[in-house]
């Protein structure tokens, strides 16, 4: 019976925080810039946002962020059919502030949205359990796709589903 208790308890994290799925709201956070200023989800409201969960030690994120700096130039001045103009809010993963900002200036990762996930709060309410992963949010707030629909030319195809 403690057995059973014990892988019970065990899987109970996953159970609270099951992963977001397709059509629902994001979930609301707010989290630290490398200004130590609070920036939240709701900030982006009425926006097409990519949610970009990644860290400056994690090699396919790295390899990732040219294509996410791509959409964010090609995508974030369109008009959307329910959303004004494309935003990133890049949530980094990183245990070293120093070395999360070196990546930002290193990859050219130029929008504004670029939270700390310190404590993991954020990454455990979306159940993110391996990065990178993206949640790409309508202007309406819902979640129109992710994971690795959100690699390579799958980023830009989900997004120009959402272009008038």
């Amino acid at each position: 019976m403690k057995t059973f208790a014990l892988l019970f308890l065990g899987f109970l994290p996953f159970a609270i925080f099951a992963q977001p799925k397709d059509g629902m709201r994001a979930i609301g956070f707010t989290l630290l810039n490398p200004d130590e200023e609070m920036v939240s989800l709701s900030d982006y409201e009425g926006k097409v946002v990519l949610i970009d969960f990644w860290a400056s030690w994690c090699k396919p994120c790295r390899k990732e962020n040219p294509n996410i700096v791509e959409a964010y130039e090609k995508y974030r001045k369109s008009n959307f059919i329910n959303g004004k103009g494309f935003v990133i809010l890049s949530v980094s993963l990183d245990r070293d502030k120093e070395a999360w900002v070196k990546a930002i200036e290193k990859d050219n990762l130029k929008w504004d949205g670029h939270v700390w996930d310190k404590s993991k709060d954020v990454t455990r309410k979306y159940n993110v359990r391996s990065i990178p992963h993206s949640f790409l949010i309508d202007g309406n707030g819902k979640i129109v796709a992710q994971g690795d629909d959100l690699r390579g030319i799958g980023l830009h195809v989900e997004i120009e589903k959402l272009i008038k």
